[in-house]
Order: structure tokens, then sequence, then C-alpha cells
């Protein structure tokens, strides 16, 4: 189990990528506004491979964003070639889209995005009804999951009776549930003080280091630092993309 209170200060492990998760080539993106046409994303290629940490970063309008949502199946390039795991998802209708989601990729936010009327564990536990799992398998792997980031006497609480802190440590076990190919994390420390960030990164690192795939998009250079490889963005193209050990 995870510690609760984990410190700031982490050792810095390197593992070796293994085998492809992400291939995106010659992506665009276009959105029509009125007369205007906007190229969020102008021929991006990136690969992604399992055991990785990475970040995303980006100004405002760089494209961050938009690539973070095709990252994660939330949208499909206007061109260009995106894989997940070997299948190609560029043209896939909605409902192949939402099993991606689903059952590959964990996603953390910014909001954290709880229920507000239900426990921790039933929010844990809803990837698990949406796949189909029986109740007796979704329970016992919500409260595995609840354990793993060290809330398992937080249970039955719901988001209100929870700190900040707490409130992320439940979305990353609603990402971790589904034992995804990747953990898609959306700006996780930006509702957090200082302190608690460095908790929450020090539990991505736990959880790095026990084998997820992470991809972080912030626009915070500290958190970003906490990555093995930053990728960054800007007017729709990669500016840049180093690793780091």
């Amino acid at each position: 189990m995870i510690a609760p209170h984990a410190p700031a200060a982490v050792s810095r492990e390197y593992r070796e990528p293994g085998a492809l998760v992400i291939e995106i080539e010659g992506v665009t993106k276009l959105y029509h506004m009125g007369s205007e046409t906007i190229h969020a994303l102008r021929g991006v290629a990136l690969k992604i491979h399992r055991n990785e940490y990475l970040a995303i970063m980006g100004p405002s309008g760089s494209g961050k964003s938009t690539l973070m949502n095709m990252l994660g199946c939330l949208d499909t390039p206007t061109a260009g070639l995106y894989e997940f795991n070997g299948k190609n998802v560029a043209h896939m209708i909605d409902d192949e889209l939402a099993a991606i989601r689903n059952q590959e990729i964990g996603f953390v936010f910014q909001t954290f995005n709880l229920l507000a009327r239900s426990t921790a564990l039933h929010n844990v536990e809803l990837p698990l009804i949406y796949a189909g799992v029986p109740r007796h398998e979704r329970l016992d792997r919500a409260r595995a999951a609840l354990e793993h980031v060290g809330l398992g006497d937080r249970m039955n609480h719901k988001p209100n009776e929870l700190s900040g802190g707490q409130r992320q440590r439940v979305a990353i076990a609603r990402a971790l549930v589904n034992k995804p190919s990747i953990i898609l994390a959306d700006e996780p420390t930006g509702n957090l003080d200082s302190r608690t960030g460095e908790e929450i990164m020090a539990l991505f690192e736990d959880l790095y280091k026990q084998g997820n795939t992470l991809i972080v998009v912030t626009h915070e250079e500290d958190i970003a630092q906490h990555a093995r490889r930053i990728v960054r963005l800007r007017d729709g193209l990669i500016e840049s993309d180093e690793r780091s050990v």
C-alpha cells in the first residue's frame, strides 16, 4: 500500500520503455469557427511506449489540450494516423472510442470529476460497472485500488468529507481500477496546494515504479520535471521532445 503522506523528495528511477502503446503520425486537427479555420495541430508525430512517464507542456493555444483529447480518444484527428495498441482509432465510431476510454485509459482530471453523492468506493467502481464486471469482483477491485492509494479507511466517505488530496487519490484509484494501458492526467495538481501537489506527484512516482505508463499534461514546469520525458508544444507543433533520467 502507498503511504497517504508520501514525502516530497522521491528517488528518480528510470525504466526502459516497453512495447509501443500509442503512435500518431502526421496528425492534424482543424476547427472551423465561422469563417475562420483554427489549426490546433499541424502534422504532429509522437510515439509512446509502455513504462514511460511523459509530460506534455505548452502555452495557451499551443495544441496541448487538443493533443490530450486525441491521446485520450476524446476526439479524433482531421487527418493523419493514430494507433492505440496497434488499433487504428483515427476513424473509430463513438461506441468504439468509448470502449477504448473505458478499458485502456485511466483518466485523472484537475477537478477530480467525482460524483458528489456517492462514496469513494462507488466512485472507484464506476468504470467496472460500465465494463459489465460482476458486483462482487468490482467491489473487491475497487477496495484494492483505494487501499493501493492509501485510502483504505476512507472508502465510505463522500467527496465533501475528503480533502482535496484525498479526492485526487480517489480519482487516481478510479483510473487504476481497470488496469489500463495508460494513465492520462490533466493538470492533476491544479486544484491542490503545493505540499499536497507534491504528495500526489510522489504517488505518481510510485505508480511509475510499479509499472504504470503515465502521461501528465501540465503547464507547470516543476510538475513536468517529475517525468522522464517532456514533450513541448508550440503553435500546433512539437517544439522539443527530451528525455531525462
